[in-house]
């Protein structure tokens, strides 16, 4: 095994890589004291164990980790081991400069081929599920693999290639998140979380796309599932759920229409008074009159 480590700022290697802090490759054959203390994390880190079995701690929950499993640090989460020092093993960090997942949303950057619309789906799932560990993720070591070699080799078209690299681990790592979640499960369970990511969110600009990337399916499978399962389709289900917690509202606020409208994923006052009608054959305003 190769060693290296290659730091941002002082490693000539990966410098056609704004976005990438760190990519290390580390062999621990002794142990050594203070050699890995807790710590405030301060970007998004990967590490992929290949050797060895580890006991690290995130945020007070210490986790045991073993070849093959993804190790997933988020900015400002104390990272490290209790005993202060790193466990007999291998492992690699890659370290990336992303515009955390602020309002749940992905942003990598420029040098992403992934567009807007996927990235934010992608964050979605990413920030809603925050794993801090992903079992048995070997994907992710077979991206390393060649992203060391890409960076070695300085072959024609290598710049670019790191860059789809690095775009391949965001999308196989919401692949594997929601894959693992929903691995073994029923489709009522799955259901009933959405439903209350709804309900916690509900003046979110919800689409059907970003509803079926939480749940782990294609657009098309989800879309039938939901409907045999609870007899709408999703946003049918979804404005449902708006009416019925504007009602709640109306009777037991004293917000205005066009508050209650934008406050519950409308985007107008005009709008919600239309649906409201459409679907309860009375006004906004004779709900409230009469409560």
């Amino acid at each position: 095994m190769n060693q290296f480590s290659y730091l941002k700022g002082k490693s000539q290697e990966i410098s056609p890589w704004p976005q990438i802090v760190e990519f290390s490759k580390v062999k621990v054959q002794t142990l050594k004291a203070n050699s890995f203390l807790m710590h405030e994390n301060t970007e998004f880190k990967f590490i992929y164990v290949t050797d060895g079995k580890y006991y690290w701690t995130i945020d007070n929950q210490t986790y045991t980790v073993f070849p093959n499993d993804v190790v997933m640090i988020w900015p400002n989460q104390i990272f490290g081991s209790l005993n202060g020092s790193f466990e007999i093993g291998a492992f690699t960090v890659l370290t990336l400069d992303i515009t955390n997942c602020k309002d749940n949303e992905l942003n990598l950057g420029d040098w992403s081929n992934i567009c807007v619309t996927e990235q934010k789906l992608m964050g979605n799932v990413i920030c809603q599920k925050m794993k801090s560990l992903i079992p048995n993720f070997k994907k992710f070591g077979e991206i390393l693999q060649k992203m060391e070699y890409e960076i070695m080799a300085n072959e024609i078209g290598y710049n670019a290639k790191v860059n789809n690299l690095i775009d391949d681990i965001w999308i196989q790592t919401t692949r594997q998140l929601s894959n693992t979640e929903n691995k073994g499960r029923i489709f009522p369970q799955t259901f009933h979380k959405l439903d209350q990511l709804l309900r916690e969110n509900i003046a979110h600009p919800w689409t059907v796309e970003e509803m079926a990337t939480i749940i782990g399916l294609g657009t098309t499978t989800f879309t039938e599932k939901f409907k045999t399962f609870s007899g709408f389709a999703p946003l049918n289900y979804l404005i449902n759920l708006r009416i019925s917690e504007a009602i709640k509202l109306l009777k037991n606020t004293d917000q205005s229409l066009t508050d209650i409208a934008l406050g519950t994923g409308f985007y107008s006052s005009q709008h919600f008074s239309t649906t409201f009608k459409k679907l309860t054959g009375f006004t906004p305003g004779l709900i409230r009159k009469n409560k």
